[in-house]
């Protein structure tokens, strides 16, 4: 499946330096990794903040997904409002010799493809290119998105660049760099990531990276 006839794909769409936090929300952490809220806490928040669409992307893990699913399915039943939830994990890897991390989204749970990936540790070898973590998610039916692309050694434009020649599907353009008590994106450097991911025919995606017990902040 080509990222643009990907469901998640007519979403990211919409997103833009609004979305997050209080529409969209593609990035953050339970203590499934190396967040603070247990998984009902994290997806009740989101709830009660009326997000529409979200991924939990804890570090090499999707165990907090179903407890969050079987709680939206329950607050659906019941006729409430609740939003979308997405798959998400993320995943880190060598691109250009600079470790960085991949934001695997919408793909299938438990797919065999991605299983190397979900054990709570990065694996070692050529299971850590981007290459390999692409293919993986592309192979599980996901779409696979560089996370906050100027939090790394090398220049945002350089790994973007790069990315896009190994097959990426997006880049997270929307971050909250000076990781301000409530979010909001860094400007320039985030214009600038939505800029060249526009140009490059990229998805764009936002999201706070909660690890604390706010959905609000970093």
């Amino acid at each position: 499946m080509g990222s643009s006839k990907h469901p998640l794909a007519a979403v990211l769409e919409q997103v833009g330096p609004l979305s997050c936090p209080a529409d969209f929300n593609f990035h953050c952490h339970t203590v499934c990794s190396d967040g603070s809220l247990e998984p009902l806490e994290l997806i009740e928040q989101a709830s009660d903040r009326g997000l529409s669409h979200l991924a939990v992307t804890d570090h090499h893990s999707v165990l907090a997904h179903a407890p969050m699913h079987a709680w939206l399915k329950q607050r659906r039943d019941n006729g409430d409002k609740v939003p979308t939830l997405w798959s998400g994990m993320e995943i880190s890897c060598l691109l250009s010799g600079c470790l960085v991390h991949v934001l695997a989204l919408g793909f299938e749970l438990n797919h065999p493809a991605l299983q190397s990936y979900g054990r709570g540790d990065a694996p070692v070898g050529e299971a850590l290119r981007i290459e390999a973590v692409v293919c993986a998610i592309h192979r599980a039916g996901g779409l696979a998105v560089l996370a906050h692309p100027a939090r790394y050694r090398l220049g945002h434009a350089e790994l973007i660049a790069a990315a896009a020649e190994l097959g990426i599907d997006g880049g997270e353009a929307w971050y909250d760099y000076d990781m301000h008590p409530s979010w909001r994106p860094s400007p320039l450097i985030c214009e600038a990531i939505d800029a060249q991911l526009a140009d490059l025919g990229l998805l764009r995606t936002c999201g706070t990276d909660s690890h604390g017990m706010d959905l609000g902040g970093r």
